[in-house]
């Protein structure tokens, strides 16, 4: 599909349009809030083209699982804001403390100018339109370069908001790899990045230069654990939607799985039960999302021929009855490993895809040693009704989220922050959260009439000698 591509040569003036516009009228309340009415109406009225579109993107994707990540997502974290707006935008007053008296002390949360989005193709409206409507809320003009993995999802996004805004309140760029490299060295005043952890490292170079502040959500492997207590059956439940919503290409995915030795084959067949019930025919199935492109589905292949040939059990959940029909809409089925080792390819980046690795473990301290030896990861879920080895683990592992007996829905949760920690990412938002990333803090003393502090001076004798000892007492 040909889309217009932005000459790198626009992208600085349209950055410059953008913030012209922000420092001649800075949105206030009343502009904000009618700004996000007016997206969330118009997204609302799209929601089928939106999913017809990244569904084309994609070869095939389930319409429902669109509605779900990327319209219920989108549709009330702009609800949330609106609930809350008013309240985030007040004036903070805080203690000046005794030794300023009879100074009085606040933060002011003000907008920082005109914030990028780089987002990416797996949920392609979701995750540029909720970083996007935070910095709205926030008081900032935004600029969205959308991945172009998904072309027509990208021209959905930019008629919409061109319908929606002005052209010097939100603009939109599109274009390949060498537009998004120039995207990301523009003087931002804020910049989000959503993708891997190596394009990670190249956006924060770009962005070093201007010191431009950013927000990176990346991804990893994030571990789920089964603990010693825990009904195998219900942990599959969870472990199947986490895993197999969007056949796995979502950066929260469980990643691999860590379940006691002697429960191993236990799960193996009840995510096999799982797989079965979800999708009964596999092939042509409108309820499962198939790879977004060549590349995506060459690489996940590679990864199970890379495991067969080192002889790890590989185990497809579901049977391709066509595959020549398969391989040409690469359709991937469920698919387990079975104890693979670290040099696996596999087990050495994020799979991003229907495969589901399960390694076994004997005690909980192995399993959180096994964690904290690799990269700390976007997502942890744990499985167990045990409090004590429930607080054992999140006592030990520093991760970006954590789910107890669920997985994925802690991204659903308005009033908690999203981000990673290390090669997992940089930063929060969603909510609360998002309005203060896309803000500067501003902190203000108001200083009295006649205070105290004007008798601290040269020469430090009596009335300032004295004043000293009590400040340092």
């Amino acid at each position: 599909m040909d889309i217009a591509i932005t000459p790198i040569v626009a992208l600085q003036p349209t950055l410059q349009q953008l913030h012209a516009a922000w420092m001649e009228r800075r949105p206030d309340y009343a502009q904000r809030r009618d700004d996000l009415r007016r997206l969330r109406s118009a997204y609302k009225a799209r929601l089928d083209e939106m999913a017809e579109a990244i569904s084309a993107d994609f070869g095939h994707r389930s319409k429902h699982e669109s509605l779900i990540g990327e319209g219920m997502t989108v549709l009330t974290e702009i609800d949330h804001m609106l609930a809350h707006l008013r309240q985030w935008m007040r004036v903070e007053r805080r203690s000046a403390g005794w030794r300023l008296w009879p100074a009085r002390a606040e933060v002011r949360y003000v907008p920082v100018g005109v914030v990028g989005v780089i987002s990416p193709w797996n949920y392609p409206v979701n995750l540029a339109l909720v970083p996007l409507a935070t910095a709205i809320a926030a008081g900032n003009h935004a600029y969205l370069k959308p991945s172009e993995h998904t072309p027509r999802t990208s021209e959905f996004l930019r008629d919409l908001l061109a319908d929606v805004f002005p052209v010097d309140r939100v603009a939109v760029a599109q274009g390949g790899a060498d537009v998004a490299a120039a995207f990301a060295a523009l003087p931002f005043d804020h910049l989000v990045f959503t993708g891997s952890t190596a394009l990670g490292r190249k956006v924060m170079a770009a962005a070093a230069p201007n010191l431009t502040p950013l927000t990176l959500e990346l991804g990893g492997k994030s571990p789920a654990v089964i603990g010693a207590d825990f009904p195998i059956a219900q942990a599959a439940l969870r472990l199947a939607t986490g895993k197999w919503l969007n056949a796995g290409q979502t950066c929260i995915a469980p990643d691999y799985v860590l379940v006691p030795e002697s429960r191993r084959d236990e799960l193996v067949q009840a995510l096999r039960k799982e797989v079965t019930q979800r999708y009964p025919d596999i092939d042509g199935n409108p309820d499962y999302t198939h790879i977004v492109n060549e590349g995506q589905y060459r690489r996940l292949r590679g990864y199970l021929d890379d495991a067969r040939a080192r002889h790890f059990d590989v185990i497809p959940l579901a049977d391709v009855k066509d595959t020549a029909r398969a391989e040409t809409e690469r359709l991937l089925p469920p698919t387990l490993v079975i104890d693979p080792s670290d040099d696996a390819k596999l087990m050495q980046e994020e799979i991003f895809g229907p495969i589901l690795p399960i390694k076994s473990y004997r005690t909980l301290d192995e399993a959180i040693d096994y964690i904290n030896a690799h990269g700390r990861p976007l997502a942890l879920y744990y499985f167990s009704r045990n409090r004590a080895d429930t607080e054992k683990l999140l006592s030990r592992v520093v991760a970006g989220g954590v789910c107890i007996n669920e997985t994925l829905f802690h991204n659903a949760c308005n009033s908690l922050p999203f981000g990673g920690i290390g090669p997992s990412g940089m930063g929060h938002y969603h909510g609360r959260d998002g309005f203060v990333t896309f803000s500067k803090m501003m902190p203000v003393l108001h200083q009295a009439r006649r205070p105290l502090s004007d008798k601290l001076k040269p020469p430090y004798t009596g009335f300032a000698a004295r004043m000293v000892k009590l400040l340092v007492r």
